[in-house]
């Protein structure tokens, strides 16, 4: 394996990233409302596009209502992740069908794309939260993130062996520098989401 493999990979996830586009069903324009100032009223009718975290995943008879904490969206229209993404507030998405809160599980990453419909009142501990509501026509859940995997340096690894490494003919491996190995499983994207 020659040394130029791991930029070779390397330039290609860069220009991979840089070619992300919107999933086709969360294509469109939107209003730039924040959830703050739904909260308020007066955007009642607007066509919004937000994401989040879910909280939590409602079914009920006719329609499975999202309870999620809003996180702003990047470039893909996908919630940013945990510290990249601040806390937005809360909203709920209700949509018609069921969606199984065991695939729709808490911590999953939402997009959702919709009309704001008033707001829903409900406790958040002691608190009487008002939700803003989206009557939601795209209910669009992201695969989750790759899982990324730190060794401590000097840790033995069958691929790199005890401080060697084949980009290093045969000197001294990463972890013998210090500098942690990361290990990214990446999963394929799931089929696209039911419109």
């Amino acid at each position: 394996m020659s040394l130029y493999s791991p930029l070779t990979l390397a330039a290609a996830l860069a220009l991979l990233a840089g070619c992300a586009t919107i999933p086709k069903p969360l294509e469109g324009t939107y209003t730039d409302v924040s959830t703050t100032s739904a909260q308020q009223g007066g955007a009642g009718g607007t066509r919004v596009r937000w994401g989040g975290e879910i909280i939590k995943t409602e079914p009920g008879p006719q329609q499975t209502c999202f309870y999620l904490l809003s996180r702003p969206l990047d470039s893909q229209a996908r919630p940013q992740a945990g510290n990249a993404g601040e806390n937005q507030g809360r909203f709920v998405a209700c949509r018609e069908g069921f969606y199984d809160p065991e695939v729709f599980t808490r911590g999953r990453e939402l997009t959702v794309t919709g009309t704001l419909h008033g707001t829903v009142s409900q406790k958040v501990g002691e608190f009487d939260y008002a939700y803003p509501r989206v009557e939601a026509d795209v209910v669009y859940l992201w695969p989750k993130r790759p899982v990324m995997v730190d060794y401590p340096p000097g840790f033995y690894d069958p691929f790199w062996g005890p401080g060697f490494g084949p980009y290093w003919g045969g000197g001294w491996g990463p972890g013998y520098w210090g500098g942690p190995r990361r290990v990214i499983i990446v999963r394929p994207p799931p089929p696209p989401a039911p419109k």
